[in-house]
């Protein structure tokens, strides 16, 4: 019969060794499980700040639950999320995502910038929460921009629907239709149809 120890060698590691690798093992795969996306194309400076690291991100890197995302001056960001959302973030953008699920959506916290969130046409939605200073942005539509206009946070939707709540006031956008919040606290401005004029200036802040 063989002794422990000669059983130990016949795996060719000690047993501390063996533990080392094992808790190795299983971090990478809590990793794996904390992803939530990628990242499709980004031109400039982009980066994924978290509680223990920051890293400089690229095409395909992943994107992890938790991640703050922030771009650059000049710099953008385009991001696969759950199974159908793409997020795009301009220049000088932070979002910080909250929680997401392949199929379930999930909430993102925009602290600065412009995004752009969109599903391809006919696929299922995945509902989106977007928490900024202003207000709560409910999204159920297909392409929707949030970001900054002057001073004052514009809603715009080209397609769906999204529901804005600010000051105590919910507003529904449908396609073709924005409203903006002038200051924190302040409730949304009277939904209406954009010209084509005030789409173009948001829509040239993500490219």
């Amino acid at each position: 019969m063989r002794s422990a120890r000669q059983s130990h060698h016949l795996f060719g590691c000690p047993p501390l060794l063996a533990a080392m690798g094992i808790a190795l093992l299983l971090s990478f795969g809590a990793a794996a499980d904390d992803s939530v996306g990628s990242v499709k194309d980004l031109k400039g400076l982009v980066f994924a700040q978290t509680s223990a690291a920051r890293r400089s991100l690229a095409p395909q890197a992943a994107i992890m639950l938790g991640d703050q995302v922030e771009t650059g001056e000049k710099s953008l960001i385009t991001m696969l999320l759950g199974g159908q959302t793409t997020l795009r973030l301009g220049e000088r953008g932070s979002v910080l995502i909250d929680k997401f699920l392949v199929e379930a959506g999930g909430e993102i916290t925009l602290q600065s910038g412009p995004l752009m969130l969109e599903h391809p046409e006919g696929a299922p939605a995945e509902p989106i929460r977007i928490r900024t200073s202003y207000g709560l942005i409910a999204v159920r539509g297909t392409r929707v921009f949030v970001g900054p206009e002057g001073r004052a946070l514009a809603v715009f939707v080209e397609r769906g629907e999204v529901s804005v709540q600010a000051g105590g006031r919910t507003v529904t956008l449908h396609a073709g239709e924005g409203t903006a919040i002038a200051t924190t606290g302040a409730r949304p401005a009277r939904v209406a149809r954009w010209k084509q004029k005030r789409i173009d200036a948001l829509f040239s802040s993500l490219r």
